[in-house]
């Protein structure tokens, strides 16, 4: 794991820590090949230098948000924002259901898109192929 992203969730405490510690370890499994980074004060995978996942402790609670969310058209993620993205809040791991998440995962990596070049585009996101 990235060294920022582990001290980002060694910043947290019981289930925030544990809810991260969860989403940290099946983004990992599920999602090789891409590289993390702190963004925004926020741990974010990219492939390609294109944002798909990434994770915030906010007040509601843990927020995953996957930037193509609304294009993966399933019923557990909540719109979020103007773009394509969609969210999942977690207030206790035990909401976490790997199997949910591990099919988001796949989507992100498939439905991926343009966030990396949105400003060039702008405003308008194309889907990558």
């Amino acid at each position: 794991m990235n060294s920022e992203i582990q001290e980002y969730n060694n910043l947290l405490n019981g289930e925030e820590k544990k809810i991260c510690d969860t989403l940290v370890e099946e983004i990992t499994k599920h999602l090789k090949g891409t590289t993390s980074k702190i963004r925004h004060g926020h741990p974010v995978r990219f492939l390609e230098e294109n944002p798909i996942v990434g994770y915030s402790k906010q007040k509601r609670g843990i927020v995953l948000l996957f930037w193509s969310g609304q294009s993966f058209e399933e019923a557990g993620l909540s719109a979020e924002g103007t773009f394509k993205a969609a969210e999942k809040v977690y207030t206790s791991s035990d909401q976490i259901d790997i199997e949910e998440l591990e099919n988001w995962l796949k989507k992100s990596r498939a439905i991926q898109r343009d966030y990396k070049n949105i400003v060039k585009c702008k405003g308008q996101l194309e889907r990558l192929s």
